[in-house]
């Protein structure tokens, strides 16, 4: 008996398979939720960096610890007002948007 082996694919044809093409509903929920993870994930580092732990990441944003939990594990819808504080006062670094 024959073993089958695995065909490799390409990083977007495995996507657009799970997701969909781009521009898709679902494929745009999966970017936009994947984006969230990032920007989370930089947030925590960027914190860890600064040697802040989330509660005084909060105090220092007028935000609460739980809250910044959800934005670290991509979990909270954030506002745009609140990615330039939680990045120019809890961290005290600048915020730079670039739409492509």
């Amino acid at each position: 008996m024959k073993k089958k082996t695995a065909e490799l694919i390409s990083w977007d044809a495995h996507l657009d398979k799970k997701y969909g093409k781009p521009g898709t509903i679902k494929r745009t929920a999966f970017e936009a939720n994947a984006q969230a993870f990032i920007i989370g994930e930089l947030i925590k580092i960027e914190r860890e960096r600064a040697h802040l732990t989330q509660e005084q990441m909060a105090e220092k944003t007028g935000t609460k610890k739980s809250y910044i939990s959800r934005v670290e594990n991509g979990k909270a819808d954030i506002q745009l007002s609140t990615l330039y504080k939680l990045v120019e006062q809890g961290l005290n670094k600048k915020l730079e948007l670039v739409i492509r």
